[in-house]
């Protein structure tokens, strides 16, 4: 059973759902996509599938989602958020767990820009990194990547219209060495082949194995 935690965040809080492992190795943040919680069943098979893997998952809504708006907020307030559920977890929840980030989309991608602006995790994980808007290959959203240092893993499905897949091979060759870059051969921009027979929530769990196993090499290199 997930568990509900509040989070400060400036002179509100977000909510949150806790996913703990059984004698965690490590623990993981993460934040959904622009249209939809952290109670979509993507996200929620998701956790739960790494969870069973032995990292504890926390994930958050961003305050627009808290606030029942359609819109996400503005870059400078998500990665604000980013900070204050970094900082809080670090300090309240996670213990002397290594700590990762990891986001759905428009999650992800504040993720990596709330740590090159020097948000402190052990890697980013990103599900669906959204390169570009679809049909909009001319302009990327790669820049902020380049400098970061931490290790990278994208998950990325062959279909995804917000990740051409020259493109995104090509972005990720020039990141650190320490990069990684995993096709899910069919999947959408949400990981859905078409006629698999697969529910949400299994095609968030079918991204788990992938995660452990990138976060139990990165546990083995400290």
């Amino acid at each position: 059973m997930s568990q509900e935690v509040n989070i400060p965040c400036g002179t509100d809080s977000v909510t949150a759902l806790l996913d703990e492992a059984e004698n965690p190795l490590a623990f993981l943040i993460l934040a959904h996509g622009a249209g939809a919680g952290k109670d979509h069943d993507f996200l929620a098979g998701y956790a739960l599938a790494v969870a069973e893997k032995g990292i504890s998952v926390l994930r958050f809504n961003f305050p627009y989602m808290d606030a029942g708006k359609k819109f996400p907020d503005r870059a400078p307030v998500a990665v604000n958020a980013w900070k204050q559920v970094r900082e809080w977890v670090g300090a309240s929840l996670s213990g002397e767990l290594p700590l990762f980030a990891a986001g759905k989309s428009f999650g992800g991608r504040m993720a990596s820009m709330a740590v090159a602006e020097g948000m402190d995790s052990q890697a980013l994980i990103f599900l669906g990194y959204p390169l570009h808007a679809p049909k909009k290959e001319d302009k990327l959203r790669d820049e902020h990547l380049y400098p970061l240092q931490v290790p990278m893993l994208f998950l990325e499905g062959t279909r995804d219209p917000f990740a051409n897949q020259a493109l995104m091979t090509s972005v990720v060759a020039n990141l650190n060495q320490a990069s990684e870059l995993v096709w899910f051969e069919g999947g959408d921009h949400s990981f859905k082949v078409a006629r698999s027979g697969r529910t949400v929530s299994e095609d968030g769990a079918g991204l788990a194995e992938a995660t452990a196993e990138f976060v139990l090499r990165h546990l083995a290199k400290d």
